[in-house]
């Protein structure tokens, strides 16, 4: 390893905000200014190049290096957001990093001084797999205090997450939290599962039958195993009145898939930046959606809510478009949002925010 990648390394993955090379300089970074502009600092005098790239920024940018070694870049003024950056050194990229730009005034996934819901992490035997599946459920503050029965969500995940991506990156129950505070949203009880039936490592999950295989498992998990164990072990509605799902990419794809084939068990559908492929790829056996939105007027009937969200620099911009226009000539009832905004958290943490008090008003 060449003497420079050990100091960026460290500064990589240290979350403090002052890292100093040994025997060198103390160096701040990144160091976010009360314009809202962000510097980005490297000790690394033996580098010949190094950039920094985020989804904050339309294209990566250059540091320039001091006398010292020091290399450095302002960019921004940046938005009060939290973004994923990186850096890359003569053409090698680092550990991403978090950057947290704060605003003058608490943002909506920002923690508040109002009541706060629990997160649960809990285990079921799941037939469909035949294994011990995690799955976190959020309860709402009013839940231990009450003996009434809530609606329920459940939010999938995208591609390559996990059952954890919704807390730990879309601060789902913060962001519920406040909604309930502010009197914005009926409290409710979301449910966050593993979007995978098999881990997209495992042998299950190769060959050419791997796609059907984790769709068909996956619906059978969520509806034969995980919705009658939420029943048995919350105080939830068992109607399909009040039980909703949506999901971000991956996720999106299958909340969309699952709840325009079953109308029977959800009335509120929504999808964020949906992966389409993974359930409308014929090879793989995925949904033919002309079909399922072939009958608008019972399409229209049973569900209460069908959203669809995306950003117009997201890559899956077009076909979200398409899908909207095909709902739209097929006569099916929605709402089409168009955002600004790539394929990032920022958007949809957004559309959590918008989409939650529209479920069960």
């Amino acid at each position: 390893m060449k003497a420079f990648s050990l100091t960026v390394v460290l500064a990589v993955l240290v979350a403090q905000p002052l890292f100093a090379q040994r025997g060198g300089p103390a160096v701040r970074s990144p160091e976010i200014h009360p314009d809202g502009r962000v510097t980005f600092r490297l000790a690394a005098p033996n580098a010949t190049e190094v950039r920094v790239s985020g989804d904050f920024l339309k294209a990566p940018q250059p540091l320039q290096k001091d006398d010292k070694g020091i290399w450095s870049v302002t960019v921004g003024p940046v938005s009060p957001e939290i973004y994923n950056y990186q850096l890359q050194v003569n053409g090698v990229a680092m550990t991403r990093a978090r950057l947290d730009v704060p605003g003058p005034t608490p943002r909506f996934f920002d923690a508040r001084s109002v009541a706060h819901g629990a997160v649960e992490q809990r285990w079921y035997n799941s037939k469909a797999i035949q294994g011990v599946r995690r799955v976190f459920i959020y309860t709402p503050p009013t839940y231990g205090r009450s003996s009434e029965r809530y609606p329920v969500l459940y939010l999938l995940h995208g591609a390559g997450g996990d059952e954890t991506f919704w807390i730990e990156n879309g601060r789902t129950n913060v962001i519920l939290d406040n909604l309930i505070a502010d009197g914005k949203l009926k409290p409710l009880v979301v449910v966050m599962p593993y979007g995978y039936a098999y881990p997209p490592a495992s042998p299950l999950a190769d060959g050419a039958d791997a796609m059907r295989r984790q769709r068909a498992d996956f619906n059978r998990d969520l509806i034969e195993d995980l919705i009658p164990f939420v029943q048995a072990n919350y105080r939830v509605h068992a109607d399909r009145e009040h039980r909703a799902i949506a999901g971000l990419s991956m996720g999106g794809g299958q909340a969309l898939g699952v709840g325009l084939s079953r109308t029977d068990l959800f009335s509120r559908v929504a999808g964020f930046s949906s992966a389409l492929g993974v359930v409308t790829s014929p090879q793989a056996g995925g949904l033919d959606f002309k079909a399922l939105v072939a009958d608008s007027k019972t399409v229209n009937d049973r569900l209460k809510l069908l959203w669809v969200g995306c950003g117009t620099e997201d890559t899956l911009f077009n076909s979200n478009k398409e899908f909207a226009q095909l709902l739209q000539t097929s006569g099916v009832k929605h709402t089409f949002r168009v955002s600004e905004g790539a394929h990032t958290w920022q958007v949809w943490r957004r559309y959590l925010n918008e989409v939650a008090p529209l479920l069960f008003q």
